[in-house]
């Protein structure tokens, strides 16, 4: 039997179609659900003494951080967010046992919680904690710096975070 000399190649760019076909299948099917996260909004002091209230722009930046936070973890699909819910809104009041149980009740795996401090002017340290529920163990604890009180400052401390809690995650 004998065949053409353009059977081959026609039939190596089928086989090239369709499986980058079903590798765009693939792609567009929904990615098996990662760790379940809950991460409770950071606490701000400023003890930094400076001339000025602040308050409004150090709220803003927080809420900021806290959201580009919440949209690092949810891209990607290797992790899923589910709301911390303290029966009413948290207030920043509760104790660890109650965030704990709220992020139980909520479904998480993991919690993450912190909080920032600004000493003075162009030092402010982010202490972040992440939590494995079930297992009832610290899996990350640290203490960060960061230089500054802008816009730019906080951006690039959110980014730093960001990629240290998720690596101290991914070992989980």
């Amino acid at each position: 039997m004998r065949r053409s000399r353009l059977a081959s190649p026609t039939l190596a760019l089928l086989g090239l179609v369709l499986a980058a076909n079903l590798a765009r299948a693939d792609a567009g099917a929904p990615a098996a659900p990662g760790l379940v996260i809950a991460i409770e909004d950071f606490a701000y002091v400023d003890t930094s003494a400076e001339p000025g209230d602040q308050a409004a722009a150090h709220r803003e930046r927080l809420e900021t951080l806290m959201a580009a936070l919440r949209r690092d973890f949810a891209a990607g699909g290797q992790y899923r967010l589910v709301p911390l819910s303290c029966g009413a809104p948290c207030t920043g009041n509760e104790s660890a046992a109650d965030l704990l149980r709220a992020a139980s009740d909520a479904g998480a795996q993991i919690l993450i919680l912190g909080g920032i401090h600004k000493q003075s002017t162009l030092v402010q340290w982010a202490k972040v904690e992440a939590i494995d529920i079930a297992g009832d163990r610290v899996l990350l604890d640290r203490l960060f710096t960061f230089r500054g009180d802008s816009d730019e400052a906080w951006q690039r401390a959110e980014v730093f975070m960001s990629h240290q809690i998720r690596a101290a995650l991914a070992t989980h």
